[in-house]
């Protein structure tokens, strides 16, 4: 009879766990506003904090990175391009929140050694933006406060930047500057912010 109690404790809370994981979690409501993002989703502020204080990237640079690469969506991936009704190789290996290529997330996973890391999930995800903005400072002598050169080392790669590949790219220097501006934009509503 105790066994049987037991049993349906450990099936309901597998159940729940189960259930638990096949939840999406939804980019937040108000991707516009910090302050809005944090109190709606108080675990990425706890991780976002946790992440700076590892390694020195402000909170609203690295959202700014987020928001421009994924807009918060646990799971996207570059497109797929097609040749009439044939899916072919996608143009980037890139997932995840912060878009992370497979090459740099094995170089992430090496050096930092989290276990069970994952690219769609958001503490990994931050906590990667983090370590790849510290490299690039350390790298290309890039300040953490430089929202935009930050972006150009992460969309270019630390040699890219170097050679200066991003100077024949309008595009991307307009991109540039919007991350830049986001993570302004950030920075006031989080000073602002009583969280």
């Amino acid at each position: 009879m105790l066994g049987a109690r037991y049993l349906k404790i450990i099936l309901m809370v597998v159940v729940t766990v189960g259930l638990a994981g096949c939840a999406t979690p939804a980019p937040p409501r108000q991707p516009h506003n910090l302050c809005s993002i944090f109190k709606e989703k108080p675990s990425w502020y706890r991780a976002a904090k946790k992440a700076n204080k590892r390694w020195g990237t402000p909170i609203q640079v690295m959202m700014a990175i987020m928001y421009q690469e994924s807009s918060y969506r646990h799971d996207v991936r570059p497109p797929r391009p097609w040749f009439l009704f044939i899916p072919l190789p996608r143009n980037s290996s890139a997932y995840g929140y912060a878009q992370a290529q497979d090459g740099t997330w094995d170089m992430y996973l090496k050096e930092v050694n989290p276990w069970f890391a994952s690219r769609d999930d958001f503490e990994d995800a931050i906590d990667f933006i983090g370590w790849y903005t510290h490299k690039t400072r350390e790298k290309n002598g890039v300040s953490l406060w430089h929202a935009d050169k930050l972006y150009l080392n992460y969309h270019e790669g630390w040699g890219g930047y170097a050679r200066g590949t991003h100077h024949r790219k309008k595009w991307l220097l307009s991109v540039a500057n919007k991350v830049k501006w986001r993570a302004g934009e950030y920075g006031e509503q989080l000073r602002r912010c009583s969280l």
